[in-house]
């Protein structure tokens, strides 16, 4: 990296960290500092809900899943404007009026403590490892970039965010999320004009996304109904709505942001706009990595995106296999090449005989690479079985450090880091809010004082910051890291919702039934994910579900042990 690079991304990061500990200063009492005194506007809200959940994995993993299965991973949000509107109607006004800290509270005044609890811990467990793979994710770029080791890194940038969630609490994470949030977007919106303006001179625009389209990559909407698969309209829409239902109306590190508004209208607004800008949002992450793929039609791709692991196998006795493999690959690409600009002529002709003949070569020329691919992958297991053999994450960021312009790099690398330090800041101030709230405070020490909980805070934000950076060393073991944190949310937001969709709904159900239900349904939920093939979105679905079943059939056979609600 030049210096104006390094300069580009020190200087967005200073800034942010600095203006954020400086706008902040001086929260005194855990009033401001867990809900930022209820003075956020619906704009800031928006922004900082829309940053919580863009992390890095977002701009890291997502460019690399539509590299290597399309668009169709979009079809996940389809359920997040129908999750936006319910609870902007039934979450919100409950929460408010409630005055709650943290969406757990709720649960005590419906059921009971131990409902209360279990809630919490299941927050706490999910929101605690997922803290973990953000923080690993832009790790990654800089021991590739660097030849750093990969903890090390996790320590130094774990740190950094530890450092201003602790100084500035929730009015911390929200302030500097809008400068991240116009930095991560812009960013990304110039990448997407980089890489089209970097296609052969002979390759327009329009022929960009035809040959796009020809080659399967905009594979928008698929009606096909599948329990396997985890990408298609249905399993987005029915899916999705529970999982955006649990993430954003019962998982601190959202709640947390619209509890922080001035009214219920302010939240109720950054809700809904969140719902209407994030589709397009991840249409356009999702669409810079396709036109990376057409990029990559022209221009030799790497056998294995992961330069530093390709590196560290040339120094082992299977050098010379990678040598001969990497040499079918470059055969392999002038031939997929060849068949590439044949199948532009025939669209640039409107000739669907030549598209159709190229596109079924084609079949076979991916084939073909996908096994030599496969075979790099394996030498890498058998010189290191601890590697990393999954290369996805790597796509976009290897495409940026070997063809973007000096400073457009700085820029780039700056998004990736402000994405991690909005969201793992976001779950830090969650975990230490949830732990101070419904753990310390309710079960161990009910009436200490304002400052002894403002500091008991700070020390919950450096134990699960700590913690998070040792789970991060734990992240490379995971497969694309974008999905790895939808399925661990998976595992647990369907059991999570459906303890508070029987307290929003169904006052037949009681605590001592509740309870219950959820232990059997998330028991359950692991249980079918880790022998069956079911696409993750629908545990979701399964988990709520399951908890209301067994709660129905338990409060029918249990002995009236609880609270009315």
């Amino acid at each position: 990296m030049s210096l104006l690079d390094w300069g580009v991304l020190v200087g967005t990061l200073a800034f942010i960290t600095l203006y954020g500990i400086w706008k902040t200063r001086g929260s005194r009492n855990i009033e401001g500092y867990l809900k930022g005194d209820n003075s956020e506007k619906w704009w800031t809200i928006c922004l900082s809900i829309m940053a919580t959940q863009a992390s890095a994995i977002t701009f890291l993993s997502t460019p690399g899943q539509a590299f290597e299965d399309g668009m169709r991973f979009l079809q996940f949000y389809f359920g997040l404007p129908i999750a936006m509107v319910i609870i902007a109607v039934s979450f919100i006004p409950i929460y408010y009026r409630l005055k709650v800290y943290t969406a757990y509270e709720y649960l005590e005044t419906r059921f009971d403590l131990k409902t209360r609890s279990l809630a919490a811990l299941l927050f706490l467990v999910q929101r605690g490892l997922a803290a973990g793979i953000t923080i690993y994710a832009p790790a990654i770029i800089l021991s590739s970039i660097l030849g750093w080791n990969v903890n090390t890194t996790n320590v130094i940038l774990g740190l950094v965010v530890i450092l201003y969630t602790v100084m500035g609490g929730t009015r911390a994470v929200s302030v500097t999320q809008k400068q991240q949030m116009a930095v991560m977007m812009g960013g990304m919106i110039v990448a997407g004009f980089m890489v089209v303006n970097m296609l052969p001179a002979h390759v327009s625009f329009y022929d960009a996304v035809q040959v796009a389209g020809k080659m399967g990559k905009l594979n928008l909407i698929n009606f096909s109904f599948d329990w396997n698969d985890r990408y298609n309209v249905w399993s987005g829409i029915t899916g999705g709505v529970f999982l955006f239902l649990s993430y954003f109306g019962t998982d601190q590190s959202q709640v947390a942001r619209y509890l922080s508004g001035k009214s219920i209208t302010e939240s109720r607004l950054g809700l809904l706009f969140n719902g209407l800008l994030k589709i397009p949002m991840q249409f356009i992450i999702l669409f810079i990595g396709v036109m990376v793929f057409v990029f990559y039609q022209f221009v030799q791709p790497p056998v294995f995106f992961n330069k530093v692991a390709k590196e560290r196998l040339y120094e082992t006795p299977y050098a010379g296999n990678l040598i001969q493999l990497e040499t079918e690959h470059n055969a392999n690409f002038k031939e997929k090449t060849r068949v590439v600009k044949d199948m532009l002529v025939g669209i640039q002709n409107e000739d669907e005989s030549v598209i159709d003949a190229a596109r079924q070569k084609l079949t076979g020329i991916e084939a073909e690479s996908k096994a030599i691919r496969t075979e790099v992958k394996g030498l890498l297991q058998k010189a290191n079985p601890q590697a990393e053999v999954k290369d996805t994450d790597y796509v976009f960021i290897s495409f940026v450090m070997q063809y973007m312009p000096t400073g457009i790099i700085g820029l780039l690398l700056a998004v990736i880091f402000c994405a991690s330090m909005s969201s793992t800041s976001s779950e830090l101030n969650a975990l230490a809010s949830t732990s101070l709230i419904d753990m310390y405070k309710r079960s161990y020490r009910p009436a200490a004082s304002d400052e002894h909980y403002l500091q008991v805070s700070k020390v919950f934000t450096i134990v699960w910051g700590l913690l998070a950076i040792l789970f991060a060393t734990l992240a490379s073991r995971l497969d694309n890291l974008i999905q790895a944190v939808n399925i661990l949310g998976s595992l647990f937001y369907g059991t999570i919702l459906g303890i508070f969709v029987v307290g929003f709904y169904l006052k037949y159900i009681k605590a001592r039934a509740v309870f219950w239900a959820a232990i059997l349904a998330e028991a359950l939920v692991i249980l079918t994910y880790i022998t069956t093939d079911i696409g993750f979105l629908w545990l979701n679905p399964i988990g709520c579900l399951l908890v209301i079943g067994f709660g129905y059939f338990l409060q029918v056979i249990l002995p009236e042990k609880n609270k009315s609600g």
